[in-house]
């Protein structure tokens, strides 16, 4: 309970632009709970985020450490795999930042979310057939994931298929109204006059997984 204390203390010091008092904080965390992934996740992240704003190569290191320290203690952490992957982008090492990825997705099959994050990947640089596949795995294997949902969105808007884009948006926000960003992202494509492509239905939502964004989260 005092890890997760310091954990919720140091995000919010984190979202009140003090980074080094949360660095304070998720270390207070981890000498009550040195097991403690989400510590180490959060302290990678922050230190990531001083690092890229201070071009600081030590401090990307340590990052880098701390996100691989987390994945020691939790291999399906995803919100650690996705701040590795996009450290690794930042240091120009795209190549090991995709590996990174396929290696969790055949470590852990059975799981939706290493190939939402593989797919997201793949939308980033521009691949948007492999990241359609990546979402239909994905749905094949969590046909009621919410970010696949929202992935798949993501990925026919920006292909301009607005209608399928918003039957995705709105099968996402059903199976999870806390996320603001698709509840949004539905409220403007209804606003262009989008009408949804699809009824919305168990049944629909399985039919369209055939047919086919960085904020980092602590």
């Amino acid at each position: 309970m005092a890890a997760s204390g310091y954990n919720v203390a140091g995000i919010r010091a984190v979202e009140e632009g003090q980074p080094q008092v949360a660095v304070t904080k998720f270390q207070k965390a981890l000498g009550h709970d040195p097991t403690n992934a989400d510590a180490y996740y959060n302290l990678a992240a922050t230190y990531h985020q001083m690092g890229k704003q201070t071009n600081d190569p030590k401090m990307l290191h340590q990052a880098e450490e701390l996100y691989n320290k987390c994945l020691d203690l939790d291999h399906n952490h995803t919100e650690c795999h996705r701040g590795l992957a996009v450290l690794l982008i930042d240091t120009k090492r795209s190549d090991s930042a995709f590996t990174l990825m396929e290696n969790w997705e055949r470590e852990a099959p059975q799981l939706a979310d290493p190939k939402i994050e593989l797919a997201r990947l793949y939308q980033e640089f521009g691949d948007k057939e492999n990241a359609r596949n990546e979402l239909n795995q994905a749905l094949a294997v969590d046909a009621n994931n919410a970010r696949a949902w929202a992935a798949m969105g993501s990925l026919r808007e920006q292909s301009g298929d607005l209608g399928q884009a918003l039957a995705n948006y709105q099968r996402a926000y059903s199976l999870n109204t806390l996320d603001s960003g698709v509840g949004a992202r539905v409220a403007a494509l209804q606003r262009q006059g989008v009408q949804s492509s699809l009824p919305l239905s168990t049944t629909s939502g399985t039919r369209l997984a055939a047919q086919p964004g960085t904020q980092r989260r602590y």
